[in-house]
Parts: C-alpha cells; structure tokens; sequence
C-alpha cells in the first residue's frame, strides 16, 4: 500500500533544483570530494544527527574520539558517538530497502544504549514532548506488517528516490519500529537510500541544517500526523536537502579535466 502523499508544485520545483545541482556536483568533480571534505563532513553528520537527541558532544570531542585521543564527556554520549561512527563507516553494506538490514544497524547504533537494540518493538509506545503527548505510534504487532509495506513502496513505487526517502522518513518515525533511536535511524537510513543512487548522500552532512531547523523539523513531523499525509515533511526535508547540496558546491574548487576525470577511476 503507497502512503499518502501529494507532489505539489513545491515539490517538483525542488525536487528539479536538487537534480541540478546533482548534475553540478557530478560535472566538478564525479562526486569525489577530498578525503578530508568527506571526513569534516562525515563528523558534521554524527555530530548534529546525536545532538537532536540530546547528546552534548561537539564537532572537536568527535574528532578526537576518531583520533583514538582521550575525550571528557558523559559515558553514555561517548557510546552514542562510537556507535554512530561505526554505523556510519559500514554505510556501503546496508541494503536499504532489507528490514534485517535495517535492524542490523539499528544493533551497532544502539549497542550499550538500550536493552534488545536491533529488535523490532512489541510494545506500545509515544513520544512526549515536555508534558504533551506528541505522537502515539501504532501497536506492536502492527510493527512488521507496516514496514514490510513501507519497504516494498520505496523499492517498488515509480516515484523519484529524492521523494520516496522523504517519505520513508516520515512514515518510519510515524510507526517508530524501536523503543529507542528510531530519530537517528530515520535520518540515516534516509541517507541509506539516497546514497544508493547518489553516492554524494554518503558524506552530505543533511542533518546539520535539520538541527539548525530542529523545531521545524518537528513541527513538520506533527502537522504530517494531523493532515494524514507526509506532503509538509517530503516539502521540509526536499527544502533541506537542495540548502545541503547548494552549500557543498562552492567548496568543490576547480573544474576537472578530461584527464583529471580519467583519473579519479583509476
């Protein structure tokens, strides 16, 4: 069953603007960044997807874990981070449209965090913000069976990737499959498939605008749940996305030659 959605004309005007500047990127420079472009922004990524959640780590502390340097932070923050680096250095093996490989990362994510990390929830659960009630997600035996359905959708549906992942996105914190972590593991596995079919996605550090728009982000997510229908979250996270690729093609330098092009598959 397709979730429900709508292209609107905001949605096809990004989803035209991100496939240009797609088609930028990969006339620069083939969609190899640098190795340290690549690093800065891999940290970038970790750094604000944990920090939504509440993790007090910055872009420095990160670093010098991946330096094997001696960090001072909370224990449970510095486990976050290791796992977040490990699920991210593995990004290649994940099949993004397989539920065991969903569940595979969600285990190396949320290892030392939680009870049963990797494992499907059986029981109900909500989300509260402060006081209130935010969003009561499905039952737990209702867990399987709709992500089963979102997982054919976005392998088998004709719409464009650029779309289907926002939609992935929304409907996988919608069902909220895990007692814990499914915000970080709804905007990985977003990158999950992206990457799949544009390998720039693989080092595109998205979250740190959907931080720097983190009310936004939920206030989205919310009005999604009061229409019924994903249309305001695929129109933010499109918005974000074209804002991510647009600040990563000034860094890029120069053009390449036909040689230079040559090169960089050999």
């Amino acid at each position: 069953m397709k979730p429900p959605y709508e292209i609107t004309k905001k949605i096809l005007r990004l989803a035209t603007s991100i496939s240009e500047k797609l088609g930028e990127i990969n006339a620069v420079h083939l969609e190899k960044s640098s190795p340290e472009l690549r690093r800065q922004n891999r940290i970038k990524t970790i750094q604000s997807s944990l920090a939504i959640e509440g993790n007090t780590m910055d872009e420095e502390q990160i670093t010098a874990l991946l330096e094997n340097k001696h960090v001072v932070a909370p224990l449970k923050d510095i486990t976050e981070v290791r796992n977040a680096i490990a699920v991210y250095e593995k990004l290649k093996k994940f099949d993004p449209f397989s539920i065991k490989s969903l569940c595979d990362a969600h285990k190396i994510l949320m290892s030392g965090l939680m009870a049963s990390p990797g494992k499907l929830r059986g029981k109900p659960v909500g989300i509260v913000h402060g006081s209130q009630l935010a969003h009561l997600a499905p039952p737990g035996e209702m867990v399987k069976p709709l992500l089963t359905d979102l997982f054919d959708y976005v392998k088998k549906d004709e719409d464009i990737i650029l779309i289907k992942s926002c939609v992935f996105h929304y409907e996988f914190e919608f069902i909220h499959p895990f007692l814990d972590g499914n915000g970080r593991m709804g905007r990985l596995w977003q990158t999950v498939l992206l990457k799949n079919q544009y390998p720039v996605f693989e080092f595109l550090p998205v979250e740190t605008l959907i931080k720097t728009n983190q009310s936004v982000y939920y206030n989205t997510l919310q009005q999604s749940d009061k229409t019924g229908q994903s249309t305001p979250f695929i129109e933010f996270m499109l918005e974000i996305i074209e804002a991510s690729l647009a600040s990563l093609l000034p860094s890029q330098g120069k053009t390449l030659s036909g040689i230079d092009r040559i090169n960089l598959f050999k």
